[in-house]
């Protein structure tokens, strides 16, 4: 496989919890699929979560090489988790399309977060 893409984003989690706040329910139907947040529900520090997986989708649309054009919407990008608890992207809608268009297979996503930043790095294969 070849690396097609790569993309990085960092983001404060005091950003994400200021949307949460601002806009609630209406944000996080916008931004997570359903399983994204059954996710954080029991999460003992839910925003980092948060944060680290809207970093995630950023970083993965950077991979793609796309941005947010195309029609893509923040839940064409999801990230889920394996039983080993590795995290893993899964494409819906736009974002599967463009990948496809690209050649792109898969894309790894490696996630980190403290209590002030978190980070993603995604990188598309194909």
């Amino acid at each position: 496989m070849d690396v097609i893409g790569h993309g990085v984003d960092m983001i404060e989690v005091a950003r994400i919890a200021r949307m949460v706040e601002r806009h609630g329910h209406r944000f996080l139907e916008r931004v997570y699929t359903p399983s994204e947040q059954a996710y954080f529900k029991d999460k003992k520090r839910i925003f980092e979560h948060m944060a680290a997986r809207f970093a995630a989708k950023e970083a993965v649309l950077k991979a793609l090489g796309t941005g947010w054009s195309g029609g893509i919407g923040w839940t064409d990008v999801e990230v889920i988790h394996e039983p080993s608890g590795r995290p893993r992207i899964e494409l819906h809608g736009a974002a599967a399309g463009e990948a496809r268009e690209r050649g792109i297979s898969s894309v790894l996503i490696s996630l980190s977060h403290v209590d002030k930043t978190a980070l993603a790095s995604a990188i598309a294969l194909g």
